[in-house]
């Protein structure tokens, strides 16, 4: 969801909530946590389009103006069409700080120019670089049930809301979220793949989850793969009923080279090492597990380094350090849930608001975009 760079709806938009942060005394870092500056949580926009998608996954931060991108709006992927059917949504929102929307792409099967096994459901797979070109992951369904996911792809879409090509097949196989480093006429993309055996042992766990990395050259007239890596396997995942399918799902690259995966079936958070230059694949090391973790589902990484990590299964945002103790804790969602919950499941992508203003995220319950600010 979030992108480093290297050098070289109506009726929503003044909804303000005030919080106050849960401060965990541990001793591990000298600093107060990046989240504890910022105390209310601010709706800015629906994003719903006219087209009735709902269940907002994926977020992004537009680095750079180009095209029809403007620098500073946030970019929102749906997952579900209007009938509320799971890996079916076709549309990408452009939105502003402000909360006005547009419509930056609709994506369907006819139109993608490259191979999409299973058609288009776009997922939290979402990253858009400084030259204009914005890539999502798509996991797609028939009818919103898992037992009709197919590996789907990743679409590269042009500056103007274009799909130009896809990469899919290999160890694509379900593209479920990504991380990416903007390194100017090249990137690196860090996708977690959770459709690996999943389908035909349901609803059992398998441990075939994936991260994989590929490099991309970004300096032409369309970018090429110029390799991909299998650095991460061995993880847990499984079909759900409600979630369609559990598995590694957010993903970041810490400023010590290291990749942070949020496990959600295990509910732990997992390092691999060496991200960037790793030849072979490894199950990581546990860095986080159990405490204020619940579901762990986006995961983004704060300006200082800290971990920033949403839970699937109540409305807090956990803030870790790079070694993994949690030193922080704030409710984002109280939406009205079973007893004894708050926002159970709604929180999936975020992303820290440029100029350390906050930290954006979806709410998948209410269709919206969200800050939590000052």
């Amino acid at each position: 969801m979030n992108v480093r760079c290297l050098p070289a709806g109506a009726g929503v938009l003044a909804a303000t909530m005030t919080l106050a942060v849960a401060g965990i005394a541990t001793g591990a870092t000298d600093s107060a946590p990046f989240v504890a500056q910022f105390n209310h949580v601010q709706t800015l926009g629906s994003t719903m389009p006219k087209s009735g998608d709902i269940n907002p996954y994926g977020i992004a931060v537009v680095p750079a103006s180009k095209g029809s991108l403007k620098a500073g709006d946030i970019l929102v992927s749906n997952f579900n069409d209007k009938k509320n059917l799971q890996g079916t949504g076709t549309t990408i929102m452009q939105i502003s700080p402000k909360g006005r929307k547009s419509v930056f792409a609709t994506l369907t099967p006819s139109n993608l120019h490259g191979s999409c096994p299973g058609g288009v459901g776009l997922t939290t797979a979402l990253a858009v670089l400084k030259s204009g070109w914005v890539i999502v992951g798509s996991l797609p369904t028939a009818n919103g049930m898992s037992k009709t996911a197919q590996a789907g792809c990743l679409i590269l879409v042009n500056s103007s809301g274009k799909a130009v090509k896809t990469i899919s097949g290999g160890p694509i196989t379900g593209p479920w979220d990504m991380t990416a480093v903007d390194q100017g006429s090249k990137a690196t993309l860090f996708v977690t793949n959770v459709l690996n055996g999943t389908v035909a042992a349901s609803p059992k766990t398998v441990l075939q989850g994936t991260v994989v990395r590929i490099g991309l050259s970004t300096g032409g007239s369309s970018p090429s793969m110029t390799s991909e890596t299998v650095i991460g396997n061995g993880f847990p995942e499984r079909t759900d009923p409600g979630a369609l399918v559990v598995g590694p799902t957010g993903v970041a690259l810490g400023l010590n080279g290291t990749l942070y995966v949020a496990n959600s079936v295990v509910n732990k958070i997992t390092a691999i090492s060496s991200a960037m230059t790793r030849t072979h694949a490894t199950r990581g090391t546990t860095v986080s597990s159990g405490g204020n973790l619940n579901d762990p589902l986006g995961l983004t990484i704060a300006p200082g380094g800290d971990i920033l990590e949403v839970n699937g299964s109540d409305g807090n945002l956990i803030e870790l350090t790079p070694g993994g103790t949690q030193i922080a804790v704030k409710m984002l969602d109280t939406s009205p849930v079973p007893p004894g919950l708050n926002g159970n499941g709604t929180l999936f992508g975020l992303v820290p608001a440029p100029g350390t203003a906050g930290v954006y995220f979806v709410d998948d319950g209410t269709n919206t975009l969200n800050i939590l600010r000052r």
